[in-house]
């Protein structure tokens, strides 16, 4: 099964709303399991909860980010099981990783222009730099069509704003943003490791699978993560070489987050 798809186009997507975290989890709180998005806006929209966005604006919210982030992706029901329980910092983490796969402009800028620039030692990362992944995109025909410098400009405060919104850089409206320290959670690594294996991945491509690097793990990192995990009895892992085997002690998702709730 195909998680990250590669032959996504970057679109401009992510200016209907950036990480949306507060809006994410009173959107959650109203979603039922097989909720379509329009029931969800219909709901929304006569719920209170948004007293401040217009009724446009909130389709566009609902239409264009909660639905291709975690309606499409199934993850809606999980995530909403899991919010009341786990730290913010471990919830951003996941609304992170279904984010990046629905916005894959997003994606490649966090492993390479986030991760590079981590692993580099710099303790920056400013609109230039965001400018000139996207200008590259564009050159490369990573968009479906060529895009306007205009464009260009937003799409590229866009991913700043996003990475802010989700931790990984300050906030504040400033050409250069802090690189926030960032390690994943251990709910973050159960949760994902069991969401692609339950997505129909075999072990050794769990291990490496692209997701992991919006995290700045590579396998041999996520391997490692995986033994961690193994301590508190919930995989068994096997390596020889590069081949790895896991036992997976959980038959469901439910089950995963019942662990992660209780943790």
């Amino acid at each position: 099964m195909l998680i990250v798809n590669h032959e996504q186009f970057y679109t401009t997507q992510l200016g209907a709303g950036l990480g949306l975290v507060d809006e994410t989890k009173l959107l959650l709180c109203l979603y039922e399991s097989g909720m379509t998005t329009n029931e969800l806006y219909t709901i929304a929209l006569n719920s209170g909860l948004f007293p401040m966005v217009s009724a446009r604006r909130l389709r566009n919210i609902i239409a264009e980010c909660f639905s291709p982030r975690y309606i499409k992706s199934g993850v809606a029901d999980t995530l909403k099981k899991l919010e009341p329980s786990i730290a913010s910092s471990s919830f951003n983490q996941l609304l992170l990783i279904h984010t990046a796969i629905a916005n894959r402009v997003l994606f490649d800028f966090i492993v390479e222009i986030f991760w590079s620039k981590y692993s580099g030692g710099y303790d920056s990362i400013g609109t230039d730099d965001a400018r000139e992944f996207v200008v590259n995109a564009v050159r490369e025909g990573k968009t479906q069509k060529p895009w306007s410098d205009s464009v260009i400009k937003r799409v590229s405060s866009y991913v700043i704003g996003c990475c802010a919104d989700y931790g990984l850089l300050s906030s504040g409206r400033v050409s250069k943003r802090i690189i926030q320290p960032i390690r994943m959670q251990q709910s973050t690594s159960l949760y994902l490791s069991h969401w692609l294996h339950f997505s129909g991945l075999g072990d050794n491509a769990v291990i490496h699978n692209e997701c992991w690097k919006l995290f700045g793990l590579e396998p041999l990192d996520v391997r490692d993560e995986f033994k961690r995990l193994a301590k508190n009895g919930w995989m068994i892992v096997q390596s020889a070489g590069d081949v790895t085997r896991i036992s997976w002690q959980f038959k469901t998702m439910e089950e995963v987050v019942d662990v992660i709730a209780q943790s």
